[in-house]
């Protein structure tokens, strides 16, 4: 309920036992199809170079402030310039199949004090299309941010052109909240952002959906999905 001080104002929803939260840290999250683990040159670079370079084109890399590696050496260095950030904080998701690496991802812009935190950087590689993985991977952090380091609020942010991360977005329960106009310049052209959020009373409804996807249940002996997440959320 919204409060009011004394002077009559509301200054919205009183949090009296609010603290700040810790910060993400270089832990593993386990799930039933991938896993994330802090991102290391040494275990992860051959592999996701290799699945980066899966189709001969970086069309996937466009929305990305870097062009994909064009070497292994390039590799190397972009992965080992990520595993020195703590903010990017960057994981590799892992195949739990097969024990490779398929894609990055990161928290970004951590905000203890607030309890916030975004999902940024997502590099799946054409090798996580049509997987459970790329749906598992957001799932894994948004539920150690909820769940285990009890934040308030996790941000999705995109290029207002970039359809897919727009749709995947609201595929994985984020809320639309508005388009940051000539937010920054990306690779000498204009970018609007949008903005996209979940909040902590949205996600153990959220989570069920997630869960119940990620389900084996759900998929047939092909891998085919039975139902779709949005379907689950309704």
């Amino acid at each position: 309920m919204t409060t009011l001080n004394h002077f009559g104002q509301p200054v919205g929803d009183a949090l009296p036992d609010w603290q700040p939260r810790e910060r993400p840290s270089r832990v593993q999250l386990n799930g039933t199809w991938c896993r994330l683990e802090p991102l290391s040159c040494e275990l992860h670079s051959q592999d996701l170079f290799n699945a980066w370079h899966s189709i001969d084109n970086g069309s996937d890399w466009t929305y990305l402030s870097v062009d994909r590696p064009a070497t292994q050496a390039e590799c190397d260095l972009f992965i080992s310039q990520q595993v020195k950030s703590e903010d990017p904080l960057f994981f590799a998701v892992v195949d739990n199949a097969t024990g490779r690496a398929v894609g990055s991802v990161s928290l970004m812009r951590i905000d203890p004090v607030n309890g916030v935190a975004e999902i940024g950087w997502v590099n799946w590689s054409p090798l996580m299309k049509r997987t459970r993985f790329g749906t598992e991977a957001i799932y894994l952090l948004q539920r150690y941010l909820f769940d285990t380091l009890k934040y308030r609020r996790c941000e999705w942010k995109c290029h207002s052109l970039n359809e897919p991360s727009k749709q995947a977005a609201l595929r994985f329960g984020f809320q639309y909240e508005g388009t940051f106009r000539q937010a920054i310049v990306l690779r000498s052209h204009n970018r609007d952002t949008c903005w996209y959020s979940v909040i902590d009373s949205e996600w153990p409804e959220s989570k069920t959906a997630f869960d119940r996807w990620l389900s084996a249940d759900n998929f047939s002996a092909e891998g085919q999905q039975k139902q779709r997440l949005e379907e689950l959320r309704k």
